[in-house]
């Protein structure tokens, strides 16, 4: 079999969303995949802070921030923060709309307590409670940090939440010309998204990566669940969308295997012959 470069995303495909231990399942096929020859990279939204607890599992090489910083090995090969400018426009647009922002550095992640504090005076209302709970533990799992704490470090991409969809597309009009708005959808009464700088995205960087190790894109696999992984699953010469992805991904996809909780990294690979089975 020809040399590959497989690429996984990682909330909600290597572990649940959230989650830094990914089943010992996925653990055995990356390893057993890297035996066969093949590189295997990260491929995520998160920051590299947050992927620091991935990282003793030794794979290949770390696309994060949704493309913006790429390593392969121990060699940065892609390494592009927003401008001070562009950082100070977003921030302040995103603010007068109303948007609940987290900044995204390679050193950590820093979050509007504006959020939380409206979702305290509002627990009675829908499923605030239990949401702020969720944002609570996903802070402490992913090491966000509150905004009081940023310290003008260069910044990669901002997560957003809002109240309405009109607060978010009122800040895409004014920002379009230099970011890309990933809208998740309505959740929870809330719509959150990512805003990430329009020279960058995980589709360019399997190029990025494809170009520096002399591999064709066309032996590339690519694994996903959210529209955030669109143009990974695009550049990618086999697109695979777990079950419990976004039905608009598995449209994209090339395949669909199980879910993070039925061992689907394992059993997209031994079905694609990325690896052997187990004696």
């Amino acid at each position: 079999m020809e040399q590959k470069i497989i690429f996984l995303d990682i909330d909600g495909t290597l572990t649940e969303p959230g989650c830094n231990e990914p089943p010992e399942s996925a653990i055995w096929a990356v390893r057993q995949a890297q035996r066969a020859g093949h590189y295997v990279f990260l491929c995520t939204g998160r920051n590299y802070d947050m992927i620091r607890p991935l990282l003793q599992y030794g794979f290949d090489g770390v696309i994060a921030s949704s493309g913006g910083y790429i390593e392969c090995g121990k060699n940065v090969i892609f390494d592009c923060p927003m401008t001070e400018e562009q950082r100070r426009a977003a921030m302040a647009v995103l603010e007068e709309n109303g948007v609940f922002r987290t900044v995204e550095c390679k050193d950590g992640s820093y979050t509007d307590a504006a959020f939380k504090r409206y979702l305290r005076e509002h627990a009675g209302e829908g499923a605030n409670s239990e949401l702020l709970r969720w944002r609570e533990q996903i802070e402490r799992n992913l090491h966000i940090l509150p905004m009081e704490a940023y310290r003008g470090q260069p910044v990669y991409k901002i997560v957003v939440t809002s109240l309405s969809g009109e607060q978010l597309a009122a800040s895409q009009r004014l920002l379009e010309s230099d970011f890309a708005f990933c809208i998740h959808g309505d959740k929870d009464g809330f719509v959150d998204g990512e805003v990430v700088n329009r020279k960058f995205d995980k589709g360019r960087a399997v190029e990025r990566v494809c170009e520096y190790l002399q591999i064709s894109t066309r032996n590339t696999v690519a694994v996903g669940d959210s529209m955030n992984d669109k143009e990974m699953l695009e550049a990618a010469g086999l697109a695979i969308c777990m079950e419990n992805g976004s039905e608009a991904l598995k449209e994209l996809a090339d395949d669909i295997c199980p879910s993070v909780q039925e061992d689907g990294i394992r059993e997209a690979f031994l079905k694609h012959h990325l690896i052997a089975k187990a004696m």
